[in-house]
């Protein structure tokens, strides 16, 4: 008799002691800024950058030598600014993103992420012609083109 309510006793604190499994179904990842590149004659033609070139200021390249119309690069978390530099093979440009980075609760089990706001962009054009928006509310997804860049 003890033993069976020792049994059932070890078998109900098992049962009660469990936690509900809490997964991340959403996805909590900081957003890159997405750069879509297009033909300064014709603003609504995408077009490709024959040799691009991307560096942060003291990094290691993000991009070198690639042909492409649109990218994403990452702003830092931990400051107010990046710098970026974009060469096509001949000259390069100064990119400046001023931002104010703000931790967003996600859920329990997803933890925060980083979103930016009061986004402001600078550059130095030289090979770039143009560039807009030249201000932003807030980043907080890189499924779409944040900035059109004119060449």
């Amino acid at each position: 008799m003890k033993k069976t309510i020792l049994i059932l006793g070890f078998i109900l604190m098992v049962i009660t002691s469990c936690e509900k499994d809490d997964y991340c179904l959403k996805n909590p990842v900081t957003p890159n800024l997405v750069l879509r590149f297009y033909d300064d004659s014709n603003k609504e033609t995408l077009k490709k950058v024959d040799e691009l070139y991307v560096w942060a200021a003291g990094k290691d390249s993000l991009f070198s030598g690639v042909k492409t119309d649109s990218i994403y690069i990452p702003l830092n978390t931990t400051e107010t600014e990046t710098i970026y530099y974009f060469s096509n093979g001949t000259s390069v440009d100064t990119f400046t993103i001023s931002y104010t980075p703000k931790e967003e609760y996600v859920s329990r089990s997803c933890g925060y992420k980083m979103v930016f706001q009061e986004i402001i962009f600078t550059s130095n054009t030289s090979w770039i012609q143009n560039f807009t928006p030249t201000t932003l509310t807030t980043i907080a997804t890189d499924n779409a083109a944040h900035v059109q860049i004119y060449h």
